[in-house]
C-alpha cells in the first residue's frame, strides 16, 4: 500500500470519525431553544458537510490514477500540455529518464538520457507538506523538553 493511499485512508477515517461525533448533536427530538441556537446548529452542520465534501476531493485528487507517486521502477516525472490532446512527458524508467510525445493512439520517444542523481525522492519527501514538518518539530520539542 502507497504510503500517500494510507494517508487518504487515514483521512477518510478522521472525516468519518468527526461526523459520528457531530451528528447526534443535531438530533431531530431536542427541543429548539431560541432561533439564534437553531440557526448556529444549522451553520455548525453546514460547516461540517462543506468540510467532509473538501476533505474527499482532496482525497480523491491525492488518490487520482497516476498521481499516487512512484511504483517500482517507473515514474512519471512531470508532464506538459502542448495541445488539446497532446502533452510532453518526462518518465524515469529504472535508470534512464525519457522524454515522451504522447498523442491520441501514439507514444513516441523525443528523447532518452540517464536518470540524474537526484532523481531519487523517496515517497515521504514528495509528499511531505511544510506544515505537518513544522508540526512534527514543535512535538519533537515539545517531548524532549519534558
Amino acid at each position: 500500500m502507497t504510503s500517500a493511499l494510507a494517508r487518504g485512508r487515514r483521512v477518510i477515517i478522521a472525516v468519518s470519525a468527526c461526523c459520528c461525533v457531530v451528528a447526534p448533536c443535531f438530533a431531530a427530538d431536542q427541543p429548539v431553544a431560541s432561533p439564534l441556537v437553531s440557526s448556529v446548529k444549522m451553520l455548525l452542520g453546514l460547516g461540517v458537510v462543506l468540510v467532509a465534501i473538501a476533505a474527499t476531493a482532496w482525497v480523491l485528487r491525492r488518490l487520482a490514477p497516476g498521481q499516487t507517486g512512484s511504483t517500482g521502477d517507473l515514474r512519471v516525472v512531470a508532464a506538459v500540455a502542448v495541445g488539446p490532446k497532446e502533452r510532453v512527458v518526462l518518465v524515469d524508467v529504472g535508470d534512464t529518464r525519457l522524454v515522451l510525445g504522447v498523442a491520441p493512439g501514439m507514444v513516441t520517444r523525443l528523447h532518452e538520457l540517464p536518470r540524474p542523481a537526484d532523481a531519487g525522492i523517496s515517497d515521504e519527501a514528495a509528499f511531505s507538506v511544510p506544515a505537518v514538518n513544522k508540526f512534527k518539530e514543535l512535538l519533537a520539542a515539545r517531548k524532549g523538553g519534558k
